[in-house]
């Protein structure tokens, strides 16, 4: 085996690993029929389970609705709150000094400088209401396989989260595939 491949052994023996340490990460707000408007909007969506809702008790929801491919509009914590500043420099092309995503944190795999998703598999359980707040419960480590590619050297891993209610009830289970990586010069 490579030199570098070996920096990434621990995290493929962390196969399975829960890495989130019992945290909950919450979405930066709860589902809003106006905000499920406006995604519908661009789409021109018009199913009416999304914005009426005698409609959607009709067909035996509790409330409107959201679109299953919404889903991450809720999902996601907040980019910004008030006091924080998102860029540590003007400089073109900058990243965010913080990112809601992938803040999963360990010793066990090499500090990359790069990486991208790769691919994002979603099993929806439960359909998501207006009104209801979304969290994201667990990190836990599918796969880990080094690689080498035109682009650097890393390792593509899968991530698992499930996503629940304030109910604590099941809404998706999301699989995430990334791959994390030091250029090649």
């Amino acid at each position: 085996m490579l030199d570098w491949k070996k920096a990434w052994k621990p995290m493929v023996e962390a196969i399975g690993v829960d890495f989130s340490e019992g945290q909950y990460q919450w979405g930066a707000d709860a589902v809003e029929l106006s905000t499920v408007r406006r995604f519908l909007e661009p789409l021109e969506f018009d199913c009416a389970l999304h914005y009426d809702q005698s409609v959607a008790m009709e067909f035996g929801y509790t409330d409107v609705i959201a679109p299953y491919s919404s889903l991450l509009t809720w999902l996601i914590p907040p980019y910004w709150k008030p006091g924080m500043h998102v860029f540590n420099t003007a400089d073109r092309n900058a990243p965010a000094a913080e990112s809601p995503l992938l803040q999963i944190e360990t010793d066990l795999a090499p500090k990359t400088p790069c990486y991208f998703a790769t691919d994002i598999e979603v099993d929806y359980i439960k359909p998501i209401l207006v009104g209801e707040r979304l969290c994201r419960v667990g990190d836990v480590l599918l796969s880990c396989i080094p690689k080498e590619t035109k682009v650097g050297r890393g390792a593509f891993m899968v991530w698992e989260t499930k996503v629940q209610n304030e109910k604590e009830e099941l809404v998706a289970i999301v699989r995430i595939g990334t791959y994390h990586y030091f250029p090649l010069d």
